[in-house]
């Protein structure tokens, strides 16, 4: 039957043979695509008597979101905190290059750097859609340099930066620029952070908490001026104890303000984490996991030395150290793969492991509305993923930009 089209004259895309996650759980149903964007079969049907142009054979492929990246610090050889004459062809490849493995958003993450490398990064990387180009820029995120030396991890000391009198002076002195700035990750311990903190939050920047010897306390002052995410839980801050469990106690605080939630990030490669500690934090807060990569020039590449930042990183299957020490500095894990470990070592449901690296993601960066779900008029960036999470195709607004060579519908 003919469509007839009274809205748009553009096509009409219908998946089937699929089960798509929706509201939480994978249901066996049609996804419907036109001009980038998930349509309603109903009001297609009832309100413009419509039908598809093209109907594609899912080979019952599972339909995820497109996954969320928001600390990936480089990959495959590109390293985003050094300040190469042409940074945004470097971010271009690492777009390129993550779409095979589900990534369809991500946020470029600078570790702490000199000022120089800040003011001549920053201005290089534009937000923008994604498309056959590579995946989305939802902005950068900053790491450093306003952290802890005692848990300075793989930053170099030397490049460390503290707030004085001037507090958020001396942050847009640092950075100078702040348009692209999606996230920064400071320690909420050292002096003047609060208010860093509190005008951060009013520009719309998300605040991250890492790096950092804070205790509960601190870290709950930070939450109520408006800090809302950790960075890569347990990783580079005090241990958990019981009588003051630190960032940790987060999770569980019952002093977060009403309508607030705390998210964070965790590096799900097995090897930043271990399988019982990555247990312990989705049973205490599931809602609020966002799967990272925390992913560095070597990814991708074979083991040896890369670079992360200033500094000479040892890659040695998923181990990266330091060069020299056994100082862990970021991953070599892609995303895909940390889905299937976070499923492997949690037991949680598929639906749970997807959207920890996709709704999660998009609620704390507040565009859930656009990305991180199929719901009706989001963007329709998807996966087809087999029944073991492998990805089969990558879909940015309803174009296929990557798919397996077996694999075509």
């Amino acid at each position: 039957m003919p469509s007839n089209k009274s809205v748009s004259d553009a096509p009409i895309f219908q998946f089937t043979n699929c089960r798509i996650l929706r509201s939480h759980q994978l249901q066996r149903e049609d996804l419907w695509v036109r001009e980038g964007k998930i349509l309603n079969p109903e009001k297609l049907f009832f309100d413009e008597k419509g039908s598809a142009d093209i109907q594609l054979d899912c080979k019952d492929s599972i339909i995820a979101p497109g996954f969320i990246d928001v600390q990936i610090n480089g990959g495959f050889g590109v390293d985003f905190s050094l300040a190469a004459d042409d940074v945004q062809s470097g971010i271009s490849l690492v777009s390129q290059k993550i779409l095979s493995h589900g990534v369809t958003s991500f946020c470029p993450t600078l570790v702490t750097s000199p000022p120089s490398v800040y003011h001549k990064v920053l201005p290089q990387i534009s937000i923008r859609n994604g498309g056959p180009h590579g995946a989305g820029i939802l902005g950068a995120h900053l790491e450093g340099p306003f952290i802890s030396k005692e848990k300075k991890g793989a930053h170099p000391e030397h490049y460390l930066s503290t707030f004085e009198s001037g507090a958020f002076q001396d942050l847009l002195a640092t950075y100078r620029h702040l348009d692209c700035v999606r996230i920064v990750t400071l320690a909420p311990e050292m002096k003047r952070s609060s208010e860093v903190i509190q005008e951060l939050t009013r520009r719309g920047i998300c605040v991250s908490l890492g790096h950092s010897v804070a205790n509960l306390s601190q870290a709950e002052e930070a939450v109520r001026h408006g800090a809302t995410f950790i960075t890569h839980l347990f990783n580079a801050m005090l241990p958990f104890h019981h009588r003051d469990p630190g960032i940790v106690g987060l999770l569980t605080s019952d002093q977060i303000p009403a309508r607030r939630r705390v998210f964070y990030g965790m590096i799900s490669d097995g090897i930043h984490t271990n399988p019982a500690a990555l247990r312990i934090a989705h049973r205490a807060h599931p809602k609020g996991l966002v799967l990272v990569t925390d992913a560095i020039a070597g990814m991708g590449l074979a083991p040896g030395r890369h670079t992360l930042g200033q500094q000479v990183i040892e890659v040695d299957g998923l181990n990266t150290y330091i060069a020299g020490t056994k100082t862990l500095s970021g991953s070599v894990a892609t995303m895909d793969s940390c889905v299937r470990h976070f499923l492997e070592a949690t037991g949680c449901t598929v639906e749970m492991a997807l959207e920890a690296a996709s709704l999660h993601p998009a609620q704390l960066l507040g565009i859930e509305h656009r990305k991180g779900t199929l719901n009706y008029d989001t963007d329709a960036d998807f996966l087809l993923l087999d029944n073991s999470l492998q990805v089969r195709a990558t879909y940015i607004a309803g174009e296929r930009v990557w798919s397996q060579d077996t694999f075509t519908i």
